[in-house]
C-alpha cells in the first residue's frame, strides 16, 4: 500500500505558503494559475484552477478585482481559501462567508487562521493513516471520514445561514 504512505506524507508535509512567503509582487494570470498548483494539496491536474474560474470569482465578488491584469498576495490568499471552501459550500455561500469574514478581519489574519486550521486537520488525518492498514481498516476510515464530512458540511451550511438569514443569498 505504497499509495497510503504517499498520501500520509502529502498530508503531513504539503501546505500552502504562509502569508509572508506568498510573493509580494503582482503576478499575471498565468503566473497565478501556476502558483496555485503548488499552493493547495487538492489542486492537481484533476482539479485545476482556470482563468475562467478566477474571472467568475471576481464577477461574483468572491475575489477583489485585479489591478490592471495583475494579482497580488491578497488574490492568492483568497484563491487558496476559495479552492477549499467551494468543495464544501456552494459559490454563493462561499462568497457570503468571505464577505462576512472580510468585515471582521483583514485577509492576512483570515488567511493565517485558515492555514492554521488546515495544518491541524491535515496533521490529524495523517496520523490516522498507518503503514500496515489492511483494506478493512481503510474502508472503515473512509466511512468515518465520509460521515464526518457530511455532518460537518451540513452544520457548516446551517451555521452560515444562522448568522444573518435576511442577508443570506437565495440559491
Amino acid at each position: 500500500m505504497g499509495k497510503l504512505i504517499e498520501l500520509k506524507e502529502k498530508l503531513a508535509n504539503e501546505r500552502p505558503n504562509k502569508w509572508e512567503n506568498i510573493p509580494d509582487i503582482d503576478l499575471y494570470m498565468d503566473q497565478v494559475l501556476n502558483y496555485m498548483k503548488r499552493q493547495h494539496i487538492g489542486l492537481g491536474s484533476e482539479e485545476a484552477l482556470t482563468s475562467s474560474m478566477v474571472n467568475n470569482y471576481m464577477k461574483k465578488d468572491l475575489l477583489p478585482r485585479a489591478k490592471g491584469k495583475k494579482y497580488s498576495r491578497i488574490h492568492i490568499a483568497y484563491l487558496t481559501s476559495i479552492c477549499l471552501l467551494k468543495q464544501i459550500l456552494p459559490v454563493t455561500e462561499t462568497g457570503f462567508f468571505l464577505k462576512r469574514q472580510s468585515e471582521k478581519q483583514t485577509i492576512e489574519k483570515f488567511y493565517e487562521k485558515y492555514c492554521g486550521l488546515l495544518d491541524e486537520s491535515l496533521n490529524r488525518l495523517s496520523v490516522e493513516i498507518v503503514e500496515d492498514m489492511d483494506e478493512d481498516a481503510v474502508l472503515d476510515l473512509i466511512l468515518k471520514l465520509a460521515v464526518s464530512s457530511y455532518t460537518e458540511k451540513l452544520v457548516c451550511s446551517r451555521l452560515l445561514r444562522s448568522i444573518s438569514p435576511a442577508d443570506f443569498p437565495s440559491a
